[in-house]
């Protein structure tokens, strides 16, 4: 089959629509179950890219939470800690598979973000990893490989309606892509680059050391870039993205947005957070959105009369700000990845402040010197990759 119709475009007024093959060929996916659309196919084959470079250079399996064609979320299948069981709420399903870690990370990590994401997997999906998406609101998942029983449990959810599509892992495209804008043809090589070891050679401070782990970071914050709608900039800590911010016209909005989500996912591990009394048979979307408030500007969203005891047993207390300054600064080593290089120090100085020790970027802008004094200020090891990494 080298076509695939399809129910409508990016909106249902946008009619026809499909996928297919120009050359002939035949089409590189099967769809398993369910009936994935436009924005559905556009997320998977963006996040499969991500996924099988991530397992390329890592060595570990990979995972990425895909919503409107950016991540949401990316992670390898390293373990997780008690804590990140907890607050991505699988304490309760066991010992998981590496697969299913790096979904459960990549998944939870921006909670807020990944609600009805599209999933990538770098390998088969196995049963565990299937009985988490299960119970996670979410359009489809793409992966090389279904087991049975992964397949079993994938076809109940959504009435039978959930998208599943295996890819063939041996697929190449062409090394020239096309796409159409107002009727006019765009045509480019692919972004091929390759990003290992010696990618983060170049370093430029007073600090030259960047370990093994960090350099494993950074390569996931700079991989996550190459798939994220720019302007983006990617924090990174133990092998998964924290924060994500795609899209901005601002490379300091970017990293503000990237940031503030890096701090969330911090504050989420604070005990004023952990500990919250939430009422019994509250929805799992009910308690993000409550903490999502909580550990914000709104808390009293969901501390006012009359609206804690929807959510709570008994009102906690103010999470102060004083209280959560506190806390992130007890986060550290985290890396971060920009797509294009920091025109002014002002990135560096918000980077810091949630945590941030290694950076990759670019390079090359007018103001590089004061960039690099700025990181030098903090004890910042930084690299130039001497690559942008735009992706639109």
């Amino acid at each position: 089959m080298n076509e695939l119709e399809l129910k409508y475009g990016c909106n249902p007024n946008q009619k026809p629509s499909r996928i297919f093959m120009e050359d002939g060929s035949d089409l590189p996916i099967t769809v398993l179950c369910g009936k994935p659309g436009y924005i559905n196919f556009l997320d998977a084959f963006n996040g499969w890219q991500l996924v099988s470079e991530l397992k390329a250079a890592t060595g570990l399996k990979a995972a990425t939470s895909f919503k409107h064609v950016s991540p949401a979320g990316a992670a390898v299948g390293l373990p997780l800690t008690d804590v990140e069981r907890k607050i991505y709420w699988v304490d309760d399903l066991g010992e998981l598979s590496e697969m299913a870690c790096a979904y459960a990370r990549a998944r939870g990590a921006d909670r807020m973000s990944s609600f009805g994401d599209f999933i990538a997997l770098s390998d088969a999906c196995d049963a565990d990893t299937a009985r988490l998406i299960k119970r996670e609101v979410s359009d489809g998942v793409i992966a090389p490989g279904y087991s049975a029983e992964a397949l079993e449990i994938l076809k109940t959810k959504k009435n039978g309606n959930y998208n599943v599509i295996q890819i063939d892992p041996a697929y190449k495209p062409a090394p020239i892509e096309t796409k159409q804008v107002y009727g006019i043809t765009f045509e480019q090589g692919r972004n091929e680059l390759k990003i290992d070891d010696t990618f983060f050679d170049n370093l430029v401070t007073d600090n030259k050391e960047i370990p093994k782990s960090a350099k494993i970071d950074l390569a996931i914050a700079m991989i996550t870039l190459k798939y994220t709608q720019s302007n983006s900039v990617c924090y990174v800590k133990g092998g998964q993205a924290i924060g994500i911010g795609a899209g901005q016209q601002s490379r300091i909005h970017c990293t503000r947005l990237a940031g503030s989500k890096a701090d969330n996912w911090f504050l989420r591990q604070s005990p004023q957070v952990l500990n919250l009394p939430f009422v019994d048979g509250i929805k799992r979307a009910d308690r993000d959105n409550a903490i999502d408030l909580y550990i914000g500007e709104d808390y009293m969203d969901v501390l006012a009369e009359g609206a804690w005891q929807r959510i709570f047993k008994e009102k906690p207390a103010v999470f102060t700000r004083e209280e959560k300054r506190a806390w992130l600064d007890q986060n550290t080593d985290v890396a971060l990845g920009s797509d294009a290089f920091f025109p002014f120090g002002d990135n560096v100085e918000r980077a810091y402040k949630s945590g941030v020790k290694y950076i990759a970027q670019p390079g090359g802008s007018i103001r590089d010197d004061q960039v690099i004094e700025t990181c030098n200020k903090y004890g910042i090891a930084m690299c130039f990759t001497g690559i942008r990494l735009f992706h639109h």
